[in-house]
């Protein structure tokens, strides 16, 4: 697609991966909204060129409202990308269910209330992308990253169902599954983060994968190769490989996420 005079909504745009991708299409030429709790920061990353619509996306109501003023300010909406999220890492004891359940609300449900605010227009005007921003955690379970990863791991089976339901309709469904970015949630980690990037990188990277259609983004490439592989060990070599992990301390943590 064609991302100069592009329409385009970015949740989670008031940090990391949402603020830099946020700027990145700006500086392609697209028309830009962003959203996020914190009106402050989006202001700050919206400077004069992009239109701030502040909304908890974990608030049905509020963001099924919010998707209205996106269209109205931008004349409509051509893509919405879907990047707010949360992550804190999990810890067996003592169990925490309210975690699990803080990190559905907004990593899954944020994103439904993000697709609801958008899809039904999507599909009566017969064109449209929704850029679901999940990540590479989301391919197989890590040990200390269980609410996160469960969350992704179903954010990612629902963006795939969708495409299909979508494609039909005229509605375009893209994927991207970055490993570690810099961030202030990764900035927090005390474990190893391999072949970790910059915002700005990923931001690059996503943009060009929206450009391209690619059905899936995935990167950096090293990490890619690492957890799709990962997704081929037979249950048993998993099970002893992520023992060793939280032996160790190591964590699936997340890419970077932005409410």
């Amino acid at each position: 697609m064609e991302i100069s005079g592009a329409r385009i909504w970015v949740t989670g745009a008031s940090t990391g991966i949402g603020a830099a991708l946020a700027r990145e299409l700006a500086d392609r030429g697209a028309r830009v909204a962003i959203s996020a709790r914190n009106a402050e920061q989006l202001a700050e990353v919206a400077g004069s060129r992009m239109v701030v619509v502040p909304v908890d996306v974990t608030d049905r109501a509020a963001t099924v409202a919010a998707g209205e003023r996106v269209r109205e300010a931008l004349g409509g909406l051509d893509v919405a990308v879907l990047n707010a999220g949360t992550w804190s890492s999990f810890h067996v004891e003592p169990w925490d269910s309210q975690l699990f359940a803080d990190h559905l609300q907004v990593n899954v449900m944020g994103a439904v209330h993000t697709m609801e605010a958008v899809v039904p227009q999507m599909l009566a005007a017969g064109r449209g992308r929704v850029v679901g921003v999940a990540s590479v955690a989301g391919y197989r379970g890590l040990p200390g990253s269980e609410a996160y990863n469960a969350g992704k791991a179903a954010l990612i089976n629902l963006l795939e169902g969708l495409r299909g339901s979508l494609a039909p309709r005229g509605v375009v469904v893209q994927i991207v599954n970055p490993g570690f970015v810099t961030t202030r949630l990764t900035d927090r980690n005390l474990f190893p983060m391999p072949f970790k990037v910059e915002a700005d990188v990923a931001a690059r990277a996503i943009a060009d994968g929206i450009a391209r259609d690619k059905a899936e983004v995935v990167f950096p490439v090293p990490m890619m190769v690492a957890m799709k592989l990962a997704r081929l060990l037979p249950v048993r070599v998993w099970t002893r490989l992520t023992a060793e992990l939280a032996r160790r301390g190591v964590h699936g943590g997340p890419s970077c996420r932005a409410g």
